[in-house]
């Protein structure tokens, strides 16, 4: 930015600059991206608010259309802009435990080498040595839980990993890991226990997924618990077998019975008689 110069006369038209020097709270951006000449308004005021953000912040089209009157398809619109000319840059990031998850790079000057700046700021300036304060050491951090273990898919299963392995041929952005594919086959398998065939399961896994999806797992993982189909109506009782056909000993008439002898009617007329 220009140094200010208060001898200076202030124009008598046009811009007039009233500035404080900040000392906190500001961030330092470029004239050759405040002056872009090919970038709209708006992608240059995200390029400038994405810098100000500490690193690790969320900042996904819904997260920034959250924040801002804008909508997503114009946050969408400008975030290509930045895309387009440099100053940003979308990819995903495969972490240790398979967990795939977005990656937003903000550049403040396209085409800059990040190591030679990294390098340039983490070089050491000369001072004078001073006695550190003796401080107790700091207790080691806790180790972190590690997630539990998904179940072993049995031949139970083949069906349902066959189907979640296969989704990614449908929409591309539910490619699963193996260790996904463990984890959601017993709920794919309840499905098809229940009746489900497999093209409707697969559609309803794929239907209308999210622009910026990150987790597929977590979503499909949804989907199969909050969607379930109930269980099918168990099939009615088949009536009693009666036995083959027999000629009744007095009117020959023929009923079904398990072994030879009266009707029913003979049978009833017997009684009344005796």
């Amino acid at each position: 930015m220009a140094s200010q110069h208060p001898n200076v006369p202030s124009p008598a038209y046009g811009l007039v600059h009233h500035n404080v020097r900040l000392t906190t709270r500001y961030v330092v951006i470029s004239n050759a991206l405040a002056q872009h000449r090919e970038l709209s308004l708006l992608a240059i005021g995200l390029a400038t608010h994405l810098q100000s953000l500490p690193a690790g912040s969320c900042v996904g089209i819904k997260a920034i259309a959250s924040r801002f009157p804008e909508s997503e398809f114009r946050i969408a619109a400008a975030m290509r802009e930045l895309e387009a000319h440099g100053y940003l840059a979308r990819t995903r990031r495969r972490l240790p435990d398979g967990r795939i998850l977005p990656l937003t790079i903000s550049y403040n000057s396209p085409g800059a080498d990040p190591a030679a700046v990294r390098e340039t700021r983490a070089a050491p300036k000369p001072r004078e040595p001073r006695p550190e304060p003796e401080t107790p050491p700091a207790p080691a951090p806790a180790p972190a839980p590690r997630p539990p273990a998904p179940p072993q898919l049995t031949a139970r299963h083949a069906r349902a990993a066959e189907l979640l392995c296969g989704l990614r041929a449908h929409a591309p952005r539910l490619l699963l890991s193996e260790r996904d594919v463990r984890r959601l086959a017993p709920g794919v398998t309840a499905w098809l226990e229940r009746g489900a065939q497999p093209d409707a399961v697969r559609r309803t896994l794929c239907a209308d997924l999210p622009h910026d999806l990150a987790y597929p797992a977590g979503l499909l993982a949804h989907r199969l618990a909050a969607l379930m189909p109930p269980p099918l109506p168990a099939a009615p009782a088949s009536p009693p077998a009666l036995g083959p056909l027999q000629n009744c000993d007095d009117c020959d008439r023929a009923y079904r019975a398990p072994e030879p002898g009266r009707c029913r009617g003979c049978e009833a007329a017997a009684a009344e008689a005796a």
